[in-house]
């Protein structure tokens, strides 16, 4: 059996009542097999980052604790989207009903047709590094670049945390 590996996953919507996509997300994350949900960082509203004409995203990261494969996890991840009424449009950073991405697994770094991890474009973004933030905050990536410089780079650009969800 392999050993788990830690995963971090960033959770967004912007359409649908997105706080109520995210709880049901994460409900959903827990229910993977293989998998433990760790901790979920507060959920935070952010400006989109394509196209202006859409609402504002709810963004959030869980930690998991998996033995399931990088592919198997995309899979499932993919899957809860669809059940979440995720459609795959040509257009890129439209809105959507829920986007799930593996931002990091493990210490992994994985260049695959079907997935890049880190992230391609985690270290530029504050509504994945601050709420990462929240869960790792000593985080060292991958290619050994400390999670607090980033912080450093990456201004809030209106990224603001909304009060945690009720339980």
């Amino acid at each position: 059996m392999l050993p788990a590996e830690r995963c971090y996953i960033g959770l967004g919507a912007n359409l649908v009542e997105p706080v109520a996509q995210l709880q049901a997300a994460v409900t959903a994350l827990g229910q993977l097999p293989e998998t433990r949900l760790v901790q979920v960082s507060r959920f935070y509203s952010s400006k989109p980052m394509g196209p202006q004409d859409q609402p504002d995203y709810v963004n959030a990261v869980a930690a998991l604790d998996t033995r399931l494969t990088p592919l198997a996890l995309l899979h499932a991840l993919q899957q809860i989207e669809l059940a979440h009424g995720r459609q795959r449009k040509a257009e890129r950073w439209g809105p959507r009903t829920l986007d799930l991405d593996i931002l990091l697994f493990g210490t992994q770094q994985i260049d695959h047709p079907e997935l890049t991890v880190p992230h391609y474009g985690m270290q530029l973004r504050e509504f994945v590094l601050y709420p990462l933030a929240e869960l790792a905050p000593d985080l060292i990536l991958p290619d050994g670049v400390a999670l607090q410089s980033l912080l450093q780079q990456v201004p809030l650009n209106g990224l603001t945390p909304l009060q945690p969800p009720c339980d």
